[in-house]
């Protein structure tokens, strides 16, 4: 754990304010659940909660059910990184930040098809020339929780309507997953 230098007090009903620029750099949005940590020398650690961090296990072997299905690469998102991931070069993708393109579909509530006609590319993973061919927002209790993402397994090789339907109904239930 590193020091930012910043102080704030607690105020009258015990709040304190995240400062702008660590919210920033930590992307933190308003409405983010947050997990409250404590230790034995009194520190108090704030970390992002993600749903789909609960269920590692269990997406990992749904990453690898859809990559068998689908042939091709398979990963699966919470808000910020990639918590699972079937496919070839595992190292490169696994527990990277997700781009600002896919954050965009996220907070869109809209999934992505790559087709010959509609000319748009996705590239799902910072710092990474993947490209994704599918990608569908995970959604429950109406809340954001991460994102499936099929990468091409061949350059110009459009999924089909099937393999669209696939990893939609894929995010449906991992949603159901993160319900209550």
């Amino acid at each position: 754990m590193k020091a930012t230098g910043i102080v704030r007090r607690i105020d009258d009903l015990g709040r304190v304010v995240i400062p702008k620029e660590i919210r920033r750099t930590m992307r933190i949005r308003e409405g983010d659940p947050l997990e409250i940590y404590t230790d034995a020398e009194g520190e108090v650690i704030f970390k992002k909660y993600s749903p789909m961090g609960d269920l590692a296990e269990f997406t990992g072997q749904y990453a690898e059910v859809l990559n068998k299905a689908l042939g091709c690469p398979v990963f699966i998102t919470d808000r910020d990184h990639v918590v699972a991931y079937s496919g070839p070069n595992k190292k490169e993708y696994f527990e990277k930040r997700v781009s600002a393109a896919l954050e965009t579909i996220m907070e869109n509530r809209a999934g992505f098809v790559a087709s010959a006609g509609n000319g748009m590319t996705l590239e799902p993973i910072e710092d990474s020339a993947a490209k994704a061919s599918l990608a569908f927002p995970i959604i429950g209790n109406g809340d954001v929780s991460g994102c499936v993402c099929a990468l091409f397994s061949q350059p110009n090789a459009y999924p089909s309507p099937s393999e669209g339907k696939l990893l939609q109904v894929a995010a449906q239930f991992l949603a159901k997953q993160t319900e209550d």
